[in-house]
């Protein structure tokens, strides 16, 4: 099996429960009126581009968003307020998460003073845990891989009368995960913003990384809606070990990966596509790649040691999957047939997320090679 699958969307727009809710999102009015508000930066890296052979390689960095570390507490925030706006009533939230997004819930309901339980996979390292401890969750490790640790904490809120806060969804679990979907669309009006007042180019291609596809969905309805066929080409790459859009897209249906949930990309770990995310993504995705670790370990290097003028990014595994991802497509030799298919060349425009910085320090300054 090729490492990459090339999809020919329709670009269009199907009208579901989420591309309502995302259509009527007001997730940037509410970040922006947050205390803790700040948009983080896009930059572009010249040099890194130069070395690539492309025009322009511009980077949204999310390392710093709200303390966190991570985009992620955009789309729980969002979702927990406009929940507590509608059902006052609510004391305890309930979630499932391989790192970011429980932190970013633990931190969304301890703003709203409100209970929070976080249940996580067995291979959740202890600082990624205590980081979401210490925004006063009670967390739960489980001896069980992401997509059953998801069908646990479920199972729980069922039995406690929690509310559920997850960021994928499933048949009559839609509403919550497209209210996080939409939340998610605050950093692409930013981005929007920043091209229009920093930079005087048109995006050609968007590399995102994918977990359960909440994220990179809203991503693609966002250029989708604005834009429609004239968006951006748009690739997501997963790892290899835990690849389930790339699994769907080989298979013509939403499928769990086959792999064995083995790679250092933590967030991006995940089980079965989220059902509005697959959606969504089917008809605006225009390939899929899946990578090994060995890829985003040279692009937290790349990101961390600059060349020239351009500046220090702090990337964690993650987050610097799109770059890995992107170096991978320009570097390996049998990726010709998707370098055309995107139209990869020394003109384009590249945009890149880093949707977390060093969430786990300790692993991080060993991939840095830094003591």
């Amino acid at each position: 099996m090729k490492d990459f699958f090339l999809n020919h969307p329709n670009n269009k727009i199907i009208p579901t429960i989420s591309t309502e809710i995302l259509a009527n999102s007001s997730s940037m009015k509410f970040h922006t009126n947050l205390e803790d508000y700040n948009c983080p930066p896009l930059v572009s890296l010249k040099s890194l581009a130069k070395e690539l052979k492309i025009n322009n390689l511009f980077v949204k960095d999310e390392s710093e968003r709200f303390g966190l570390n991570a985009f992620k507490v955009l789309g729980a925030s969002y979702a927990v307020n406009h929940l507590l706006n509608h059902e006052s009533n609510i004391t305890t939230f309930c979630t499932a998460t391989d790192g970011n997004h429980g932190r970013a819930v633990a931190w969304s309901a301890r703003k709203e003073n409100k209970k929070c339980i976080v249940y996580v996979p067995e291979n959740t390292t202890n600082l990624r845990m205590n980081a979401i401890s210490k925004e006063g969750a009670e967390v739960y490790k489980l001896k069980m891989n992401y997509e059953k640790t998801c069908d646990y904490a479920k199972k729980m809120s069922l039995e406690n009368n929690w509310t559920l806060i997850q960021d994928t969804s499933w048949e009559n679990y839609e509403e919550i995960p497209s209210l996080i979907m939409s939340g998610y669309l605050t950093h692409f009006h930013e981005l929007e913003n920043q091209m229009e007042l920093n930079y005087n180019s048109k995006i050609d291609i968007i590399f995102l990384q994918c977990g359960v596809g909440s994220w990179p969905a809203s991503c693609v309805w966002y250029f989708l809606n604005k834009y429609k066929a004239d968006k951006p080409k748009i690739v997501f790459v997963e790892p290899i070990e835990s690849a389930g859009i790339f699994e769907s897209f080989n298979l013509g249906y939403r499928s769990s990966p086959n792999g064995n949930y083995k790679t250092i990309m933590a967030g991006l770990n995940c089980g079965i596509p989220s059902k509005n995310g697959w959606d969504i993504i089917k008809n605006g995705c225009d390939a899929s790649i899946i990578i090994s670790d060995d890829y985003v370990i040279k692009a937290m290097n790349k990101y961390y040691y600059p060349k020239d003028n351009d500046v220090r990014i702090i990337s964690g595994e993650s987050g610097a999957a799109g770059l890995a991802g992107l170096l991978k497509v320009i570097s390996d030799s049998t990726f010709d047939r998707l370098r055309k298919h995107i139209n990869l060349n020394s003109s384009s425009n590249v945009l890149l997320f880093n949707t977390e910085g060093a969430t786990d320090i300790n692993d991080f300054n060993k991939i840095i090679k830094l003591n």
